[in-house]
């Protein structure tokens, strides 16, 4: 059985046959991923992008999210392996509370324009890797006292800190792109006694691939 909404080749959301029927918030959601992905490569302005999530998020039916990506065009493909459809990103709560405890997000979870994280006396867990931006460039607030947060982008993602530090830190990686339309994590808020941490690595699937093509080019060495 298809599903109600789903990725054409032309790259918009092709809908089913009876547009009145209500759209779901992973309807939704899949559109929203569409747009940012559009705004991500320029093919949007940051004022069309957020003017069409306002309609995006308002919409009740099919009829009303088609034309939010009608004029987009395809997606980029992998040449390697068609890679199978990917679930809906999971929508949380945009605050994520820790004391004395641990929490984590990751996975394919929906990254709102503002995520506010309180640490007190624990630590928390934020995954980039797999995760669907709302927009090109999203802010994470951070309030930790004696604790720690961990934050983890792939290769690609543009990690902006602006957060102060009282007897703790900050460590950050050095970027490796000059992108301008690359995505952005703007890190804000304040540390007292705790530390934030950013990281940048390929997923497991990723990493998996890589390896197979370095043994790849190596046999073709070998042969020629």
């Amino acid at each position: 059985m298809e599903e109600d909404l789903c990725l054409c080749h032309s790259g918009s959301v092709e809908l089913e046959n009876i547009p009145q029927l209500r759209a779901s918030d992973a309807d939704r959601d899949r559109v929203a991923e569409v747009l940012g992905e559009a705004l991500s490569e320029g093919r949007l302005t940051p004022e069309e992008h957020s003017e069409r999530l306002d309609h995006l998020y308002a919409a009740k039916t099919y009829a009303e999210l088609e034309p939010l990506t009608s004029d987009l065009p395809r997606p980029r493909v992998s040449l390697t392996k068609e890679s199978a459809a990917l679930p809906p990103p999971v929508r949380g709560s945009d605050t994520i509370h820790c004391l004395f405890s641990a929490a984590e997000r990751k996975g394919r979870w929906l990254v709102d324009p503002l995520t506010t994280v309180n640490c007190y006396f624990g630590g928390v867990e934020l995954d980039f890797r797999t995760a669907v931006l709302t927009q090109r460039e999203v802010v994470v607030d951070v309030s930790c006292a004696f604790g720690g947060v961990d934050i983890t982008v792939p290769p690609g993602v543009r990690v902006e800190n602006g957060i102060t530090a009282v007897l703790g830190g900050v460590d950050t990686p050095e970027e490796e792109t000059l992108d301008p339309q690359a995505p952005v994590i703007r890190l804000t808020g304040h540390v007292l006694l705790g530390g934030v941490t950013v990281k940048r690595k390929l997923t497991r699937e990723q990493r998996r691939e890589q390896r197979a093509a370095r043994r790849a080019a190596r046999r073709s060495g070998y042969s020629g």
